[in-house]
């Protein structure tokens, strides 16, 4: 395959976590795969045809500077997969809107105007959070409220792009293990052990699973798929709150 008619993703929050797994499994399947991160990714910790840029997508100097950049260095874009979120320590509703937000519906903007078919159509996949319709008490009301807001915003961009072929959907996963966290279940056993016993599919998510729904969203396999929030949590959410109780304590009605 030619490199004009590989398709070439741009994956925004790819340094680490979840981005870093989606980035591996594109480059894994021949994909010219750009980063943009908070912090840039060493050379000797790229793959093949895997290039990283350091930007804050919420300052829109710095995040047209990239997109400028990344379609001079690697050429035009077939797909973007977006993961940002805030992570800094000052005002959480003012820096999670800007992120997550403002800097989405400029990343969708942006990719409504560039992106261009390589050969597998063009397509747009937001990695959100199931605290788009449920409440995570661990997390801000400004991470509930922009999850929510982008459910909407992947509604929307599907039918506003939709006539210039561009798919729009997200992912919003449940509790997932992540390269960062794995020692955290390992040194708790008892946390890994009651998600077997609440998720229909006996484990829980990994990022490689939330990698795996990225690359086929990405591709001609989902092309009539667009607008759509797709929740990955091993059907956990699809229980009775009463009925999964009962299965957990041993206990039954009489």
């Amino acid at each position: 395959m030619s490199g004009a008619d590989r398709p070439h993703t741009l994956v925004v929050g790819g340094t680490r976590g979840i981005g870093r797994a989606v980035a591996r499994r594109l480059a894994d399947d021949g994909q010219i795969v750009s980063i943009i991160g908070r912090r840039a990714l060493a050379p000797d910790a790229l793959q093949a045809h895997v290039k990283s840029w350091s930007a804050d997508v919420s300052v829109a100097d710095e995040r047209d500077g990239a997109l400028a950049d990344i379609v001079g260095v690697q050429g035009s874009v077939s797909g973007v997969v977006l993961l940002q979120r805030y992570r800094g320590s000052g005002d959480d509703w003012a820096g999670e809107i800007a992120t997550s937000v403002t800097a989405t519906r400029a990343l969708l903007d942006w990719a409504g105007e560039h992106l261009v078919d390589r050969g597998g159509g063009k397509a747009v996949v937001i990695v959100s959070s199931i605290a788009s319709g449920s409440v995570a008490s661990e997390q801000p009301v400004s991470y509930h409220v922009a999850k929510a807001a982008v459910s909407q915003m992947v509604r929307y961009y599907a039918v506003s792009l939709g006539p210039k072929g561009v798919r729009v959907n997200a992912i919003c996963p449940g509790t997932i293990v992540k390269e960062e966290s794995q020692r955290f279940y390992v040194d708790h056993p008892e946390v890994d052990a009651l998600y077997r016993e609440i998720v229909p599919l006996g484990r829980m998510g990994r990022s490689e699973d939330v990698a795996n729904l990225a690359a086929f969203l990405l591709s001609d396999r989902a092309a009539f798929l667009t607008g759509q929030n797709i929740v990955l949590d091993g059907g956990a959410s699809l229980q009775s709150h009463e009925s999964l109780s009962r299965r957990i304590t041993g206990t039954r009605l009489r």
